[in-house]
């Protein structure tokens, strides 16, 4: 159970910490300091149902078929590898985030409308949490743990960003620390890529 819920966490983390639009957009709130908490946990709430949906969706499918299993480990291997190469490549190349030009206050339900169009709206939320996400956990042991420690992870992140972006912000802006981030995204992508070939 506890190698599913730390793998849950290892992925999950790996793919979140890089840099998107959803990462933007929480750390552009956080750094105005508006309605940045309920941001944080919209993220999080969404992430948690895609991430259950795609792990007990596809769990049953993948397990009932040994050629979409496969097809979902040396997909999901190929995917983490192409992913993992161009957190390495941003980190050749890094680019200073740009940060939101200061405007006058929204309300919250506009932040959250906001938030839920650049999470929901966004094609790589759904390869990440439903896809990528949910056909590794269908091969856990413990499918449960593991979609526990993806939500686990997203929680940590999304609530780390959005109480520390304002602390950190003249940090966060420098690109050798954007390097860094994708450099240990780049390390994991390869690694969980690197098990799934070996369990292959």
């Amino acid at each position: 159970m506890w190698h599913s819920y730390f793998n849950g966490i290892l992925v999950a983390i790996g793919l979140i910490m890089a840099i998107g639009a959803q990462n933007a957009f929480v750390l552009a709130q956080s750094l105005r300091r508006e309605h940045h908490l309920s941001v944080a946990a919209l993220c999080v709430l969404c992430d948690a149902l895609l991430v259950t949906l795609g792990v007990f969706g596809l769990a049953t499918l993948l397990t009932q078929s040994p050629l979409l299993l496969g097809l979902a480990r040396w997909g999901g291997a190929a995917f983490l590898l192409v992913y993992g190469s161009q957190a390495l490549l941003r980190a050749l190349r890094p680019q200073a985030l740009n940060q939101a030009e200061q405007s006058g206050p929204r309300s919250r339900r506009a932040v959250l409308l906001s938030a839920l169009a650049v999470t929901l709206l966004n094609p790589h939320v759904y390869l990440d949490t439903v896809l990528l996400i949910g056909s590794l956990g269908a091969q856990q042991a413990a499918p449960g743990a593991y979609a526990l420690g993806a939500a686990s992870a997203s929680l940590v992140w999304f609530f780390t960003l959005a109480i520390g972006a304002a602390w950190l912000a003249p940090w966060l802006a420098r690109p050798a620390t954007w390097r860094l981030l994708d450099l240990a995204v780049a390390a994991m992508m390869f690694s969980v890529a690197g098990q799934l070939v070996l369990a292959g």
